[in-house]
């Protein structure tokens, strides 16, 4: 009997233990009701408010201004071109959406902005023009995408962002970079990106893929929100938004996301601006 009683306090110490160690990894920050005003409970446009025919496309100065006219938060994605200029271009390569062979990160800008986005008149846009076009007219969500030179893209991000006088936030799917801000901008409200592990895909091995879809590198970054591909959360996930996370959704294609999440990034439909849960 003494021997079944030091062995259940012993697994329930190992217990304790495990679950501290769990809640360590995972646990977000907190962050003040003021700073989280701006976001909670708002719909934001996915690339901005791009059409499904491409007339409009993603991530152009007119999808941008269509959203800002709405009054929608936007979400948008920035990299480096290989003259170090911030651009908005979501894929790592340029095929898809320009019909280039390449990567960004291969063209100078002048290059890059003679690059035509769908087949239409817009081209790729400096991240400095897109936010004299929005002008402080809807919330961003900005994400950094993960590259060579992701230190630089890092500061050149945030000096543009320390000059607008708008309300945004930052997103990644790289914890250390949402770690850069964390260390060098804590007053910027940051968010890490994450997918169920199976859906990384091959973007990373299946160790990496687990612990970030998982969310197992928070205690790097230690994000105030988490934003998740729809699809069903793993337990890890929701204890973090239990301990305190925004929940952030994406990519919204009917309203009924609204209902279980903070703040919706959508597209292909018009939402409402703000909706409460």
């Amino acid at each position: 009997m003494i021997n079944g009683t030091k062995l259940i306090k012993s697994a329930s110490i190992a217990s304790a233990i495990a679950a501290g160690g769990l809640v360590f990894l995972i646990a977000p920050a907190s962050c003040e009701k003021k700073k989280k005003k701006p976001f909670m409970h708002k719909n934001f446009a996915h690339r901005g408010l791009h059409k499904k025919d491409k007339s409009i496309p993603e991530n152009s100065l007119a999808a941008f201004e269509r959203a800002a006219s709405y009054g929608y938060g936007m979400e948008l994605d920035v990299q480096l071109s290989k003259d170090g200029k911030v651009v908005v271009f979501h894929d790592d390569d340029l095929k898809r959406v320009c019909g280039v062979d390449g990567n960004v990160c291969d063209f100078d800008y002048a290059e890059l902005s003679r690059m035509s986005l769908c087949g239409t008149a817009e081209t790729i846009p400096l991240f400095s023009d897109v936010l004299k076009t929005v002008r402080g007219r809807g919330a961003l969500i900005v994400e950094l995408k993960n590259g060579k030179k992701n230190t630089e893209l890092c500061e050149k991000t945030y000096a543009l962002l320390r000059r607008y006088s708008g309300d945004y936030c930052i997103e990644s799917f790289n914890p250390f970079i949402v770690r850069w801000f964390k260390l060098n901008a804590p007053e910027v409200v940051r968010g890490q990106l994450a997918n169920p592990p199976k859906d990384y895909n091959g973007a990373v091995n299946p160790v990496t893929g687990f612990l970030l879809g998982n969310l197992l590198m928070n205690f790097l970054s230690r994000p105030q929100f988490v934003a998740y591909k729809i699809a069903p959360k793993p337990f890890t996930v929701k204890l973090c938004e239990a301990l305190g996370a925004m929940k952030v959704c994406w990519t919204s294609r009917e309203w009924i996301n609204e209902k279980s999440n903070d703040v919706v990034i959508f597209e292909y439909y018009k939402p409402k601006l703000r909706f409460k849960k």
